[in-house]
């Protein structure tokens, strides 16, 4: 079967990849191995027409092997990792394939309020392999399943309460992405007191991510010009992301919110350690800023786990990656698009009336260059002699100008190629002959 978990769950296309009879293997499969007495699993989904199917075949092997399985229905990934790290429950399973297409869907496994770890993940994978030789129970044992979206109420006062009276006032646009914030933001913002202009919160099973969202917010930074708004509010699909718009209609990504909330809080003394948690991925312009005003970054692999780890280690609060996913450790364990909205506005309002635009002018942005090289060894870059030489002849020239980040892709058979330096013109250059040599190399 090849290794079923991915950075961020198990993730396909639903009915072909990712199957009914897949989600109920790993409903047996956590029931086994996660379940307790008296503990049930919490599962919620985002807005695909995929997710129903999906919830029943879990819940259907969570109660075969005697797990209780509580519905929570559309809800986003922090709400149901919220939830889940309630004492009541055992685990969670969050049905999302976050940002991506909608005939895509996604099966991610929390406990304790937090996504397993790579040894829970391979353990389930071996479960999995063997589901139907788990131990089946007769009637009275089998496990019940129920439908309950009262919990998310106490997500809600979570927010409600971080908010505060911070956003009164505010006019504010929301991108739901057609997805799970579209059941909860738009109410949420308004009862903080905000004047709330909602885009894209009207799902179908089919709609969600398309031409809205994180990954296009363009239509949103054309809305808060339009619209004269004090900003907008871009989230994916199960809202663990923000990328954000300033008063100009600017995107803001997630390398500059992360950044205006590390600048405020080193200036204040509350940023844990002066330390700010990033992945390779974000971008040296942002390293600057945080070493320029006193503080120091700390990179990580892809994906927000890494991101997780690292600040646990390091005993740091405030992480994340450029696409928006960032992790306010003193508040929660996982990223959320929500969360993280209120604490940029909080940011915003506290900064003595600087607009978002000024304070994200605050984090450069270093040229940057992006290739994928289709290859045949993508896991064999570094043994490859003539390529790992121009890579490291590459990164001579650059020197502390620049910097080239050489890595497989997760999913297809591909590396990337991102060189990023202060002379555009270098970096192109070298991203070119690096993608070349690797075709001719790899391959």
């Amino acid at each position: 079967m090849g290794r079923l978990f991915g950075t961020d769950g198990i993730r396909g296309v639903a009915n072909l990849d990712l199957t009914p009879t897949l989600a109920y293997d790993l409903g047996r499969a956590v029931g086994h191995l996660l379940g307790a007495p008296g503990r049930s699993v919490v599962i919620g989904q985002d807005t695909r027409r995929s997710g129903d199917m999906l919830v029943a075949a879990l819940s259907a092997g969570l109660a075969s092997v005697g797990a209780d399985a509580v519905q929570l229905g559309v809800v986003t990934t922090p709400c149901l990792a919220f939830v889940a790290a309630n004492a009541d429950h055992a685990a969670g399973i969050m049905v999302s394939a976050s940002h991506n297409p909608p005939d895509d869907n996604g099966l991610k496994v929390v406990s304790g309020g937090r996504k397993v770890d790579d040894e829970a993940e391979e353990e389930l994978e071996r479960l999995i392999l063997r589901a139907e030789s788990l131990p089946g129970l007769t009637n009275a044992g089998i496990g019940r399943v129920r439908r309950d979206p009262s919990q998310i109420e106490g997500y809600r006062s979570f927010l409600r309460g971080t908010a505060g009276d911070e956003l009164v006032g505010m006019r504010i646009g929301l991108d739901c992405a057609n997805g799970s914030a579209s059941a909860i933001a738009p109410e949420l913002f308004r009862s903080i007191g905000a004047e709330v202009v909602v885009l894209s919160a009207e799902p179908d099973g089919t709609n969600i991510n398309v031409d809205c969202g994180s990954t296009h917010p363009e239509h949103l930074a054309a809305a808060v010009h339009d619209r004269s708004l004090d900003l907008g509010l871009a989230f994916d699909g199960d809202a663990d992301r923000l990328i954000a718009v300033d008063d100009r209609g600017q995107i803001v990504n997630g390398d500059a919110v992360m950044g205006i909330c590390a600048l405020a809080r080193i200036a204040s003394g509350t940023l844990r350690n002066g330390i700010l948690v990033a992945t390779v991925m974000s971008n040296g312009g942002l390293e600057r800023a945080i070493e320029e005003a006193g503080g120091r970054m700390l990179r990580t692999p892809v994906g927000d786990r890494h991101v997780l780890e690292a600040m646990e280690r390091a005993d740091a609060s405030l992480g994340g990656e450029q696409s928006g996913h960032i992790i306010f450790r003193e508040l929660a364990t996982t990223g959320d698009g929500m969360l993280t909205a209120i604490e940029l506005i909080k940011t915003v309002r506290a900064s003595g009336g600087a607009t978002l635009a000024q304070l994200a002018g605050q984090i450069p942005t270093l040229p940057q260059v992006m290739l994928n090289s289709a290859v045949r060894h993508r896991d064999q870059w570094e043994v490859d002699p003539e390529f790992a030489a121009a890579v490291a002849s590459a990164e001579e020239r650059l020197g502390s100008r620049g910097r080239i980040l050489v890595r497989p892709s997760g999913t297809e058979p591909q590396i990337r190629i991102m060189v990023e330096g202060d002379d555009a013109n270098e970096i192109e250059r070298i991203a070119r002959e690096l993608a070349a040599l690797a075709t001719a190399r790899l391959n």
